[in-house]
């Protein structure tokens, strides 16, 4: 029965071939290409509705992951007793070159599906395998360990330059953590989802007596309980159970909520019968014992992702614990406070979106943000300017200079062709930053890498600072750490780079120092630029003050002392640059300047024409040569900050008055007018 039950499960599963649990390939299975339901992971709810509804909605998207999981548990949920195997679902297709494998280890369940909404993105960037442990199979934790270790010995003798990467959620984050204490040896790379480690903080162990108290006619309703009991809900059940109540009423009444499921609930029972719940319920707390007692030995990468709405785990205090317990320079922490258990099934999440906004993929030993780089997706772009809620009411506009001189509206001056880079003026707090990357993708579909401080991506030490979580979004659209390899990586691929000479010191300026350029004496990007032929595209911002004003400045916070002694601290989290440098931009203090908000403006952008470095490299090379270059950039930069604030003057849409006067007579997607070239 057994080797039937396995005969089945790999003909409709399996697209490649990863091997058995004994290491071994079977290379007479044949794969069917069985149709596939596709769900899309980029639904979101829109940002205007009303509380209530944003509540169904994400309700809805929840149950909508919940039943194509039960759909397809269906074609898994066989009469075999094992062993424990590995399938690749039919989805994932066509993949990046030398992708690295992704093993998902699931939850409590079993099945091995938890990735279902995620299959068609991950399977284009990863090789990817899934571990499906049938039912009725009894296979103790510790021989789980070493089946999934087994497996990533054997791939990583195969590859030993590519990392495996190792996805695990609840019952699986918790095999993960022993694979890996097991194999520091290996270069691993774990994505933990709400990890089970936290087994003896929650509720979940009292569900024990209650299944060894529960009648068997009763068992079908289970996975309901499991599902919605929790809490004081569940001692609820407990006490009634003891009192002699009717249990069928009292879970009646718990799962009245989950009506979605009552096409499924035979599914549920399938997968979790009584017998099957009761043993992984006793495997989970031996699986997090195991884990805890061997967390000094893990080396590897690791990605935390907790759930702040999390019934049946302390999801989120598990996950602040375990980035304490974990090699700090390798871990880090995402939090999703509406999300439940089962995170991966819930719509709103995008496990590629995530990865890469944490720079967590990578095909080698580390990542290389210009090689391993995935340029993001309209949706992606799309949420990350709507995560930052003020550029919807800047109405920025931009402006482009062809190669003849003419201005024009819109980005047509831009070069399509790479290198190119711009270089311009930040605005205050580097504001200017997001409306730029997102306008020239979706308008030219082009994607513009920032040079970013390393405060971005990295922290020296736990402070005040915002968490490194807070600029996902920026990486996601390209964001890459200041220095001179990535800078010449960059060009060498033909690029479009951004570059602000002025960083902090023009991005925290003080009191009326609006528009004004605080870049390095000598040259920093010239004779880079040249060596590969880049154009550099000068350009000017303006707008941060028509939506505040600076009131207390760094020299205004210094002579305090309480304030000077943050200042100090902040700055100490970061990593320093520009030490060898001399004038205002080799003292680059962190610090937040208070300011005073005012109704919103607008932004304005103007690009001016290229100038061109192919055909002088030779002639660059010289350093007086390239500083008349580098001069000339900042004199060029100078003059589109000028003409703007000049023209803005007789833009009759510059306040936001009138440009929502405008959208409400024209439609809130149009775009609002400006002034006359």
């Amino acid at each position: 029965m057994a080797a039937t039950g396995a005969r089945l499960f790999s003909a409709a599963l399996f697209r490649r071939y990863p091997p058995s649990p004994d290491g071994k390939t079977n290379s007479r299975r044949t794969p069917i290409a069985t149709p596939r339901l596709a769900v899309s992971v980029d639904q979101v709810p829109p940002a205007t509705v009303e509380k209530e509804k944003r509540r169904e909605e994400k309700k809805k998207r929840r149950m909508n992951g919940w039943n194509e999981y039960l759909e397809r548990s269906k074609e898994l949920i066989k009469p075999d007793g094992g062993p424990p195997r590995w399938f690749s679902p039919l989805e994932c297709a066509s993949r990046l070159d030398n992708s690295p494998l992704l093993l998902f280890l699931p939850g409590i369940d079993g099945v091995g599906l938890g990735l279902i909404l995620h299959h068609q993105k991950l399977g284009r960037i990863f090789d990817i395998w899934c571990l499906h442990i049938p039912v009725a199979d009894r296979t103790p934790f510790t021989d789980l360990v070493k089946i999934v270790e087994r497996t990533v010995r054997s791939e990583y003798q195969r590859s030993p330059n590519r990392p495996i990467y190792l996805v695990g959620e609840s019952l699986g984050a918790c095999l993960a953590l022993a694979v890996a204490a097991l194999s520091s040896d290996i270069d691993l790379v774990l994505i933990l989802a709400n990890p089970a480690t936290s087994i003896r903080r929650s509720h979940l162990q009292l569900l024990t007596p209650l299944l060894e108290a529960l009648p068997d006619p009763f068992s079908p309703a289970l996975p309901n309980i499991l599902r919605s009991t929790t809490g004081e809900s569940l001692r609820m059940v407990l006490d009634n159970v003891v009192q002699g109540l009717p249990l069928q009423n009292t879970a009646g009444e718990l799962v009245k909520d989950f009506t979605t499921f009552s096409l499924s609930l035979h599914v549920l029972a399938d997968i979790l019968p009584k017998e099957t719940l009761v043993w992984k319920l006793k495997m989970l707390k031996s699986a997090s014992a195991y884990a805890l007692s061997r967390l000094y030995a893990i080396k590897a990468q690791t990605l935390i992702l907790c759930s702040g709405n999390d019934q049946l785990l302390p999801s989120q205090q598990e996950g602040e614990r375990l980035l304490e317990l974990l090699p700090r320079s390798k871990s880090q922490l995402r939090k999703f406070n509406d999300s439940g258990h089962f995170l991966f099934l819930e719509d709103s999440i995008d496990l590629v979106t995530i990865v890469k906004g944490t720079s967590y993929y990578r095909r080698g030993k580390s990542h290389d943000y210009i090689s391993d780089y995935i340029p993001p997706t309209p949706e992606e772009a799309r949420k990350v300017t709507e995560s930052y809620s003020l550029y919807n009411l800047v109405s920025t506009v931009m402006l482009s200079t062809l190669e003849d001189g003419t201005i024009v509206k819109g980005l047509a001056g831009i070069p399509s062709e790479g290198p190119v880079l711009f270089v311009g003026d930040h605005m205050l707090l580097g504001l200017d930053k997001v409306p730029l990357w997102c306008r020239i993708f979706s308008e030219r579909n082009i994607v513009v890498r920032g040079i970013a401080h390393p405060l971005f991506f990295m922290r020296t030490k736990k402070g005040k600072l915002p968490d490194v979580s807070y600029f996902d979004g920026l990486r996601i659209m390209g964001a890459v750490p200041v220095a001179p390899t990535n800078l010449y990586k960059l060009f060498s691929s033909k690029s479009h780079v951004l570059l602000y000479p002025g960083g902090i010191r023009e991005a925290f300026h003080r009191k009326g120092e609006e528009y004004k350029l605080f870049w390095p004496e000598q040259s920093e990007f010239v004779r880079m630029a040249a060596r590969f032929g880049a154009k550099i595209v000068p350009f000017g911002v303006v707008g941060e003050d028509d939506i505040g004003q600076v009131v207390f400045d760094y020299d205004d916070l210094v002579k305090i002392p309480y304030f000077r002694s943050e200042i100090e601290s902040l700055t100490k989290e970061t990593a320093h640059l520009r030490n060898d440098a001399g004038g205002e931009v080799a003292n680059q203090q962190v610090h937040l300047p208070l300011i005073l908000p005012k109704v919103p403006g607008r932004f304005y952008f103007y690009f001016g024409k290229p100038l061109e470095t192919k055909g002088r490299e030779q002639e660059l090379r010289d350093k007086q040569k390239s500083q008349e270059l580098y001069l000339q950039v900042k004199s060029e930069v100078e003059k589109c900050i000028a003409y703007l604030k000049e023209k803005r003057e007789s833009d009759p849409y510059r306040g936001l008055g009138p440009r929502l006067l405008y959208q409400a007579s024209h439609g809130f997607e149009s775009d609002v007018p400006t002034f006359e070239i």
